[in-house]
């Protein structure tokens, strides 16, 4: 099952083509280091929440808009050799200088995948979402996980990703920990929905929530504090 490395990064509604450029442009790179696919995809349905929200997560301006993105790697040890050569590629410093954002509210970490369901392949809508889990649930998560997948593609989804979280860092401004308010004893989980179309998502949605045989087994998580958004795909490699 695949490694990933998810980020979420606020950045500014004037620079989204200079951002769709500047990862462009570095994809070639990141393609060098072992990526296998990456993708970019800028808010679309993104609201506030209560508790928690992606914009809470990045500190987003009222003039920036969420990007929800990943790398995915064939395993953990191609990411880690990855991330060595990027810290050490001078290439890599030069595109950290020109960067059209904020990096300092950037979140970022890797997950391992603990659901993979579907085709990959070049996508039109996304659902991203976030959200803090007990270590101890794992095993009961990823068997819900797995099942709410299911239903997902019977209405349309083209694949399903749920990642736990294994090498997320702490950051001096903004990450994945507080984004969602994760206690000392929980993971963070990084998940995603692939759609053929915006309009498939918005269609399958209502039928899904209506449907009580996904409603968990006992408290998996806190889904006060999950996080949640549709996201449109400026880059996918």
């Amino acid at each position: 099952m695949a490694y990933v490395d998810g980020f979420v990064v606020a950045v500014p509604a004037a620079n989204k083509e200079t951002y769709r450029k500047h990862a462009a442009d570095a994809a070639p790179l990141f393609k060098e280091f072992g990526v296998t696919r990456m993708v970019e995809a800028w808010g679309d349905d993104v609201p506030d929440g209560k508790v928690t929200d992606f914009k809470g997560a990045v500190k987003a301006e009222p003039d920036e808009v969420v990007v929800f993105g990943w790398f995915e790697y064939p395993d953990k040890a191609t990411r880690d050799a990855a991330n060595e050569k990027m810290m050490n590629d001078p290439r890599m410093k030069q595109m950290g200088e020109a960067m059209p954002f904020d990096g300092r509210r950037m979140i970022y970490g890797g997950f391992a995948g603990i659901v993979e369901d579907g085709t990959e392949g070049p996508v039109s809508y996304v659902d991203g979402s976030l959200l803090p889990v007990p270590a101890e649930n794992k095993q009961a998560y990823s068997t819900w996980a797995a099942k709410v997948s299911a239903v997902l593609k019977e209405h349309g989804a083209t694949r399903v990703v749920d990642a736990w979280g294994d090498d997320v860092p702490d950051g001096k401004v903004t990450d994945y920990k507080r984004a969602v308010k994760a206690t000392n004893g929980e993971k963070v989980v990084f998940s995603w929905i692939e759609w053929p179309s915006k309009q498939a998502r918005d269609a399958a949605w209502p039928k899904i929530m209506a449907d009580t045989s996904l409603h968990p087994d006992g408290p998996l998580f806190d889904g006060q504090r999950m996080i949640h958004g549709g996201f449109e795909p400026i880059l996918d490699v």
